[in-house]
């Protein structure tokens, strides 16, 4: 496990703002991310062993189920990028299926979140962390599969009607996606359930060829909680690829 530092990136700092693992912490969550707090064990099933997140790890970090099958799809490759890792959610499962990964968040406070979280499954020493942003590095960077998990503007995604690429941070989805492919065509990327599937096709068109797409909804309990999108060598053998909203609910 490794912190970069170049003239865009930083060393992160040490996170005192870390949401801590007991009952006993509860009081000590904020109105914002008590309503979550129940669904902990969905979010890092070791939770009590010293998981630690800030206020938006909360409601933004990939629920472990869901990581799971990300990580699953990269078990054959050697390196993964994290270009929007957080508080590590998601890196924490592709070191688990035994990739290499390059973790990179812009906030050095998520970075120290998120190698403390490495440590509590034992995964630190395949995961470089990089205090930096994406978009700068990302003309340097090489890896077998980039993981894309943009934020979506916080839980208030939820409230409109549907969700369009133009409304990721911190640049749309078509921007994001062209900077990506210059790295690699294989693609995983991670988007909220109300995503307005029609304009998904047009991500694979960015490429010409263009590149094979599958579309996935993603639930928990019987709940969809998002939408994952497998490009290029990432799809499955027979992948389901429907753009039909109507098929997510």
């Amino acid at each position: 496990m490794t912190t970069s530092e170049t003239s865009n990136l930083s060393r992160p700092q040490r996170a005192n703002k870390g949401l801590r693992k007991s009952e006993g912490s509860k009081e000590g969550i904020s109105p914002l991310t008590k309503k979550y707090w129940h669904q902990r064990y969905r979010l890092f099933s070791k939770y009590d062993q010293g998981i630690q997140m800030d206020e938006e790890g909360w409601f933004s970090v990939t629920p472990e189920e869901t990581a799971i099958k990300h990580a699953q799809r990269c078990s054959d490759h050697d390196l993964v990028i994290d270009s929007f890792s957080g508080v590590g959610g998601n890196a924490i499962q592709f070191a688990a299926k035994g990739c290499h990964v390059i973790a990179i968040d812009i906030d050095p406070v998520k970075v120290e979140l998120a190698m403390n979280n490495a440590k509590v499954y034992g995964v630190e020493e395949y995961i470089d962390f990089i205090v930096g942003d994406f978009f700068a590095l990302a003309p340097s960077l090489k890896g077998d599969i980039v993981f894309l998990s943009p934020p979506w503007g916080g839980p208030s995604y939820k409230d409109i009607q549907t969700f369009t690429l133009e409304l990721l941070k911190p640049i749309d989805g078509y921007t994001l996606f062209q900077v990506t492919q210059a790295i690699t065509p294989n693609i995983i990327m991670f988007l909220p359930r109300n995503i307005n599937l029609k304009q998904v096709p047009e991500l694979s068109w960015l490429s010409s060829p263009p590149l094979e797409l599958e579309v996935e909804p993603n639930y928990i309990q019987n709940h969809l909680k998002g939408v994952t999108l497998y490009f290029g060598s990432t799809v499955a053998a027979s992948p389901r690829c429907s753009t039909d909203a109507d098929d997510l609910v």
